[in-house]
């Protein structure tokens, strides 16, 4: 069958169906196009990206999921956003057919992206040097040994620990600790705001503390070992959460009263999902501050802290 025999059969149902006006309207059609000049390959490409201004295709993470509604017809929308104002969920997307609409899925593919590269990248060493961190490193050498070998981001060899004892202020109050965790993003994103609010608050309250270490390949049990190294009562350990697709930079504070090396989780005092759309940083850090005050005047942390 050539083209001119196809265009006939879709004019026989076009006619069936809506009668001569959808036939006159397909010829009008086919009339449009055989007059309209033969346009090249790279003027087509040239005219499909003309609504890109300067080169830049639009961001697609910058989309506020709680704001994004595609169902079509939807019975009450305005009841659905008001649900979507309480969550970040993927709520509302639609679909083609039994799948995702593209952009959804992109979305998907995007979030997930940076939730690895959360995990996967380190703090950059501009930044440490910018804030004026002490840098030391746990057991773990790689990041490979330090996904897979949690112990080793627990504890640190021996030059690590006298870096440790010769740059942190013995005996004091409160040492302040930054570990990259599963988020280097959470760190970057977090600690600039949140450290000012937090020593603005212990100096309110007459708390002294020392230089800030940062721990590069840190878990959370790494703050037991500089307590016992430091003498410090309270360690405060601000570190990356493990991301998911929500965001890739929620940060936490872990507090312990005089922590040390094997002490039940439950003794920990925690502060999450610090980050722009959870508690945000300067809030968390002066809540933090009120939080150790509390920890000290009751000498006990964890669920011992009523």
């Amino acid at each position: 069958m050539d083209e001119l025999q196809l265009k006939e059969m879709i004019r026989s149902l076009l006619n069936e169906m809506g009668g001569d006006s959808a036939v006159k309207e397909t010829a009008a059609t086919d009339q449009n196009k055989a007059e309209k000049p033969a346009v090249s390959l790279q003027e087509e490409v040239k005219q499909d990206t003309s609504v890109i201004e300067d080169g830049i295709i639009p961001d697609i993470t910058e989309v506020d999921i709680q704001e994004q509604f595609l169902v079509p017809n939807a019975i009450n929308e305005e009841a659905y956003r008001k649900i979507k104002k309480f969550t970040p969920a993927r709520l509302g997307l639609w679909r083609a057919g039994d799948r995702y609409k593209t952009q959804s899925v992109l979305r998907f593919r995007a979030d997930h992206a940076a939730a690895q590269d959360a995990v996967f990248s380190y703090v950059s060493d501009d930044f440490i040097k910018e804030m004026g961190f002490i840098p030391v490193q746990t057991k773990a050498t790689t990041k490979d040994e330090y996904l897979t070998r949690p112990d080793f981001g627990r504890v640190f060899p021996e030059d690590q620990q006298a870096i440790i004892k010769e740059k942190c202020k013995p005996n004091a109050k409160v040492q302040i600790v930054v570990g990259d965790g599963l988020s280097s993003s959470a760190i970057e994103a977090n600690v600039k705001d949140f450290l000012p609010a937090l020593k603005q608050g212990l100096k309110m309250f007459g708390l002294d503390f020392g230089e800030v270490l940062f721990i590069k390949h840190a878990r959370v049990a790494a703050m037991d070992q500089i307590a016992e190294l430091t003498g410090a009562e309270v360690i405060c350990m601000l570190v990356g959460e493990r991301p998911g697709l929500v965001t890739a930079e929620s940060m936490s504070a872990y507090l312990a009263y005089k922590p040390t090396v094997g002490m039940p989780e439950a003794k920990r005092t925690v502060v999450s999902n610090i980050h722009k759309g959870g508690t945000p940083a300067v809030e968390a850090g002066a809540y933090v501050a009120e939080i150790i005050k509390k920890i000290l005047d009751n000498k006990k942390s964890g669920i011992d802290l009523k």
